[in-house]
């Protein structure tokens, strides 16, 4: 059954990533959801329903908890689920910029089962069932690096204008701990990186949605990481923060993430 949703997934997220990468860099209209940062496109809304379209064909009873429109916003703890964001990374997307990604994760009973996360302007489909993670079909993991001096580290998620302290502190926090800091604008990319040893750690102290995390954290355990909230549990969608690790210096990277906190 994993492999089987894993193929879905993969299958689901292609298809979206083609529908998103049709209108990247065309001159779509942008729109504005809860503030000036929070952006929408309809090739968000197009990409989620043929995301849908695909899962439906193998799975239509299954839940949908998606970004867009009218589906779930939270992963229901009981049954089969689909976590999908069609395009992870829109401030990205919108000014041309291509690190974004169509993302989809397979849930059952709270866990993750499988995930798919494509990148597709930088031709890059990552995806975790239950055992190795590939990226273009190479097996990947997590970075062997051990010393927190020759670490990069992404500080993750917006953190909005009434918490920009929050914000500096977290890149103060990176820069005075590690190697060097990154910003990429795409949670899911970003924890692609870490599953694939590009990164080894990415931190916010912000709760994230569910479809800006999930299938990532899978990779990122899947491939050999790991992934805390803020306190140091075990990370679940509605905890307090993010903390994803290689493994290898994890406490560092949750010590620089619980700074943020002042």
């Amino acid at each position: 059954m994993n492999e089987d949703r894993a193929s879905v997934a993969e299958r689901a997220a292609l298809a979206g990533s083609e529908v998103a990468f049709e209108a990247f860099r065309t001159g779509i209209d942008v729109e504005t959801k809860s503030g000036k940062t929070d952006v929408v496109t309809q090739a968000d809304r197009d990409a989620q329903r043929r995301v849908i379209e695909v899962i439906r064909e193998t799975h239509p009873e299954d839940a949908i908890v998606g970004e867009e429109e009218d589906e779930l916003k939270e992963v229901p703890d009981a049954g089969a689920a689909w976590v999908v964001d069609p395009i992870d990374g829109t401030n990205n997307f919108v000014r041309d910029t291509q690190i974004w990604a169509t993302s989809v994760a397979a849930v059952k009973d709270g866990e993750t089962l499988a995930a798919a996360n494509v990148l597709p302007a930088l031709g890059d489909t990552y995806l975790a069932g239950d055992d190795d993670v590939t990226r273009n079909g190479e097996p990947v993991t997590v970075s062997e690096k051990t010393d927190p001096e020759t670490f990069a580290v992404a500080p993750t998620i917006w953190w909005d204008f009434d918490a920009r302290d929050e914000y500096a502190r977290a890149c103060e926090a990176i820069v005075t701990r590690f190697a060097d800091l990154r910003r990429y604008g795409c949670a899911q990319a970003v924890l692609s990186m870490v599953a694939s040893g590009q990164l080894e750690g990415a931190l916010t102290n912000v709760t994230v949605n569910a479809w800006d995390s999930v299938a990532g954290v899978h990779l990122v355990r899947q491939a050999g990481g790991v992934v805390t909230d803020v306190h140091g549990d075990r990370w679940e969608p509605g905890c307090e923060g993010l903390v994803a690790s290689n493994g290898e210096a994890h406490d560092v990277v949750l010590e620089a993430a619980q700074e943020i906190q002042g």
